[in-house]
C-alpha cells in the first residue's frame, strides 16, 4: 500500500516550530517535503534551539519538528535563488511558508507571483497575525497568543497568577491547521487545475480554539474564569482530586458515570442524595462534594483507584513528562518510536498520531543542513556547471 500523500511535493520555506510541526505531519504521511534553508544564516533557527543537541546544527528541538523531510540550502533574496525556486515550483504541488505576514510577498512566495510557473500551485502561509491588517508586520509567538486570546485567564488556580499552557499548544494547533488547509487546497487545485493562497495565523487559531467559551460569551455574556482544581465550568465531578500519593483527574461528564463512581468508591448512596442527584445539584454543592470525594480517594493510591475504576469511570493519573512517556500503555500503542540517526545510531521520538492500517509510516531523522541540495537541484536540472555557479555565488 502507498502512503496517503505519496506523490505530493511541498516546498517548505519554514523555521522554528509551528510551520515545521505542520509539514512534519505531511512528511509522515508520505509527502516529499523539501525544506528550504538560508545558507548564510545557518539554516532553520530551530537547529540552534537548546539546551540539548545531538551535534552541531542538530538540536533535539530540530529533530522533534523535521522528521522525514529533505533539506536544501537556497538564498531566496538573490535572483538566482528565485530562479531555482521557480524551477522547483514547476514540479511541486505546494509552496508553504511560516514567516512574518509581510515577508512572503517580498520573497516571491504568493500565488500571484508563482502561478505563471505552475497555475496549480498552492501557496500556504502561516504567520503570527495574517498577511493583511495593521499587524501584518508584527512578529508573534505562542505565549503571546495565549495571553491575548484569554487562555491565561482560564488556566491555573483562581487565587494564583495567570498561567499559560505548559506546552506551545497554539504553535502545534496552528501547524496542524495549516497542514489541513494546505492539503485541502491541493485537493481543490488537482480537481480544478487552479491553485490559490491559503492563510492560517497563530492569532486566528488561538481565537478559534475558544470555541464554546466564545459562544457562551457572545450569546449570553458569560465570561468564563478559572475554577479550583482545574474543574469543568458546569459539569461535576470533573476535576482534580487528592489520592493517598498524589492526584487523579476524574471526569463524570455523563450522568451515568456518577452512579458508577459512587459504586466503585463504596458510596452508592451518594448517587441518590438530593445534593448530588444531577449536574445542576452537584454544581451547586461542588465544594462539599469535592471535600467528600477527597476524603474517600485519599484512602488509596492513584494506581489503586485506576485499577478499581477499570475503564468504567473516566479517570486518569496526573503524570509528569517521564511518567507519561514511560507509561506501558503509550509504549504498547507504539507512541514512542526508534529513528535511525547518523551520530547516535538511533534516537527516540514521539510517533505520528495518524495511523494508516496496513502501512508503516517512514522513520527518517530530520535532515542535516543542505543534505539534499545537490540531489534536488539535479532532479530539476542536471547541469554541474549551473550548480557550481550557484555555489560560487553563495546561492546554495
Amino acid at each position: 500500500m502507498s502512503l496517503p500523500l505519496a506523490g505530493v511535493r511541498i516546498i517548505a520555506v519554514e523555521q522554528y516550530g509551528a510551520g515545521p510541526f505542520g509539514t512534519q505531519h505531511l512528511a509522515d504521511l508520505g509527502a516529499e517535503v523539501i525544506k528550504v534553508e538560508n545558507p548564510g544564516e545557518g539554516g532553520d533557527v530551530g537547529r540552534s534551539v537548546g539546551p540539548y543537541f545531538f551535534g552541531k546544527g542538530d538540536s533535539h528541538f530540530h529533530q522533534s519538528f523535521n522528521r522525514n523531510k529533505k533539506s536544501i540550502t537556497l538564498d531566496l533574496k538573490k535572483p538566482e535563488g528565485q530562479e531555482v525556486l521557480h524551477e522547483l515550483v514547476k514540479t511541486a504541488d505546494a509552496v508553504f511558508d511560516n514567516l512574518r505576514g509581510d515577508i512572503p510577498a517580498k520573497l516571491g512566495l504568493t500565488y500571484e507571483q508563482l502561478k505563471e510557473y505552475n497555475p496549480k500551485i498552492v501557496c500556504g502561509h502561516l504567520s503570527a497575525y495574517g498577511r493583511s491588517g495593521e499587524r501584518a508586520k508584527w512578529p508573534g509567538y505562542d505565549y503571546l497568543m495565549q495571553a491575548e486570546a484569554g487562555y491565561l485567564s482560564v488556566t491555573g488556580e483562581p487565587d494564583g497568577p495567570p498561567a499559560r499552557f505548559g506546552i506551545s499548544i497554539i504553535d502545534m494547533m496552528t501547524g496542524t491547521m495549516s497542514a489541513l488547509g494546505l492539503v485541502s487546497a491541493i485537493v481543490g487545485a488537482r480537481a480544478s487545475g487552479v491553485g490559490r493562497d491559503v492563510d492560517v495565523s497563530l492569532f486566528d487559531v488561538a481565537m478559534h480554539n475558544l470555541s464554546y467559551l466564545a459562544t457562551w460569551y457572545l450569546n449570553e455574556g458569560v465570561v468564563t474564569g478559572r475554577a479550583p482544581r482545574s474543574s469543568h465550568p458546569s459539569l461535576t465531578p470533573s476535576q482534580l482530586y487528592r489520592t493517598q500519593d498524589g492526584w487523579i483527574f476524574i471526569m463524570c461528564n455523563k450522568e451515568k458515570f456518577f452512579g458508577v463512581l459512587c459504586e466503585r468508591i463504596g458510596r452508592p448512596e451518594w448517587a441518590t442524595d438530593a445534593r448530588f442527584e444531577n449536574f445542576a445539584a452537584r454544581l451547586a454543592h461542588r465544594e462539599e462534594l469535592t471535600e467528600m470525594l477527597d476524603g474517600v480517594l485519599m484512602t488509596a493510591t492513584t494506581a489503586e483507584w485506576m485499577q478499581r475504576f477499570g475503564g468504567s469511570v473516566p479517570a486518569a493519573p496526573v503524570n509528569d513528562i517521564a511518567q507519561a512517556l514511560d507509561n506501558p500503555f503509550a509504549r504498547e500503542q507504539g507512541l514512542v518510536v526508534d529513528v535511525p540517526h547518523p551520530a547516535r545510531g538511533t534516537i527516540q521520538t514521539v510517533a505520528c498520531p495518524i495511523r494508516c492500517p496496513g502501512d508503516e509510516l517512514p522513520r527518517r531523522p530530520a535532515p542535516q543542513l543542505g543534505a539534499d541540495t545537490l540531489a534536488v537541484l539535479r532532479s530539476i536540472r542536471d547541469d554541474s556547471e549551473w550548480i557550481a555557479n550557484l555555489s560560487r555565488n553563495q546561492v546554495i
